[in-house]
Formats: C-alpha cells, structure tokens, sequence
C-alpha cells in the first residue's frame, strides 16, 4: 500500500519541481538502551554531516547522508538502583550512511511565494560503524575485543551494522537557492551491542582464560561503587530485548542546483 502511494505522488504531478540539493548539517547524538533506560537526553553528543537529495516532485525526495557522531552513556548518571551498582559506561564514534525517501505534507517548490515551507516525514534505513570504549585507570579501552560477555575469539559482535531510520522535519526556503531544515533522525539498530551490553554475565574464570584479567575487570565493575560484584555467571548484566537506538537532531544549510533535466522550470 505504501509502495503505491509513493508511485502515485512521484507520477503525479507532471509539473511538479526537480531537482538535486546538497548541504551539510551540525547538530546532537543521543543514546539509547541498556545504559539509558531512562531516556536522558540532557548529555548529547556532538554530530554533522553532508547529504544529498533529490526531488521527484512537490511531494516526494529521495535523500542519501553520509553523518559522523558521538554517543555515550554511563550507569553513574541512572536514577536505578541496579544500574548504579552495575556501574558500566561506554563511549563510542559512530560513521553512518543514511538513505531515506522524504514526504512533504505540504506542496514544496524552491523560490515559490507561497510553496516555500513545509513540514515532512522521513523513512529507510542506515548501515553504520562503531567501537565502544570504556575509561579505565585514565585510559580508553577497546570493549569489543575483550568479549565482556564471554564471547569467544572470532565470535564478538559485528562492529558494522543496520537500522530503519525515521523521522520528521521542517524545510524552508532562505532564497531560490538555499534552504534551512531541521530535523528530527532516529536509528532503530539491527545490534543490542552498540554499548557492548545485551545478555548476563559470563563466568570470570573462563573469562580470564580467554581474554585475561582486563576483560574481567570490564566486564563488572560493580567492585568499584557497591563495594562487591552483583556479576554472578548468568545473571542479568543487559536486555537482549531490546536493540539500541540512536537519535540526531539537528539543522542543515542546503543549496538547490535547479531542475538541469528541465531547465524551463525557471527562477520566479
């Protein structure tokens, strides 16, 4: 049903405005799931990037970006009393190729006196990469290599991965060629392990054979806040329920190069 609705606002407006767009974006990354189960949003990340997009017609666009961004989280700052015990944190860079189609609920044309604004829905899907990484005695260590959740050698969690990206937006014109948006992006991720906890607790023996002590000094760090491990083998340490998500929100500045397939499509 969707497919056709979208088939039907790209055929039908003959006369509608085409066009590519290109511009870059700065704004915030926010963080959640196992470690921000309370929905902070008060400690963003910082986050830009470039897109592209390209208009079918008032309705419908077609938007590629490739962003750059920040998240983190940290058991210290949870109102849980588990969470706190538990005592994890994890902080990683995240590269993001985002590809969503755009519908304006309003018609959209660049340089129109009366079609300069619009607010818009987004939808698709993103690949991306990250590293989680912990501070440990000052320094910052690599969590996936460390299988804290007794993942053997050659069995750690895909450090790429996917997600369906949604969200909403606002487009207005400055000029014919320039336009500001602001936009709302979330990531519904395809991994639990963005901040390296899904499952329980591994046994720290096998963990210390395998990986050695540092593994096992990250894998609970209850030791340092309760004053003993709640990390017993088996026990929860993450929800495997839920995958992670991440948010951008942000504005870009964006430059309308014309209808070049159809050049009667004019300045007005």
């Amino acid at each position: 049903m969707l497919f056709l609705f979208l088939l039907a606002a790209v055929g039908g407006s003959l006369q509608a405005q085409r066009g590519w767009e290109a511009g870059g974006w700065l704004g915030g990354a926010f963080y959640l799931g196992d470690l921000n189960t309370n929905y902070d949003f008060s400690r963003p990340g910082m986050a830009g990037g470039l897109v592209a997009r390209y208009n079918f017609n008032e309705r419908l666009c077609f938007k590629a970006s490739a962003n750059v961004l920040q998240v983190s989280a940290d058991d210290a700052n949870s109102s849980n009393p588990f969470e706190q015990a538990r005592n994890l944190s994890f902080q990683s860079n995240v590269v993001d190729g985002t590809f969503q189609f755009e519908f304006n609920f309003l018609p959209y044309r660049h340089g129109h006196e009366e079609h300069f604004f619009t607010p818009y829905l987004l939808a698709g899907f993103n690949v991306f990469r990250f590293n989680p990484k912990a501070e440990y005695e000052g320094e910052l260590v690599e969590l996936r290599p460390l299988g804290t959740e007794g993942q053997f050698r050659g069995e750690e969690y895909y450090s790429v991965s996917g997600g369906l990206a949604y969200g909403v937006g606002f487009k207005v014109d400055l000029s014919y060629e320039w336009s500001l948006n602001f936009e709302l992006n979330a990531r519904s991720l395809f991994t639990d392990y963005l901040d390296d906890v899904s499952t329980v607790y591994a046994d720290k023996g096998d963990l210390e054979q395998l990986r050695g002590p540092l593994s096992v000094a990250l894998s609970d760090r209850s030791l340092e806040t309760a004053g003993s491990q709640i990390g017993r083998e088996g026990t929860q340490r993450g929800n495997s329920n839920n995958n992670d998500t991440f948010i951008t929100m942000g504005v870009s500045l964006v430059y309308y190069f014309g209808d070049i397939r159809c050049p009667e499509y004019g300045r007005r």
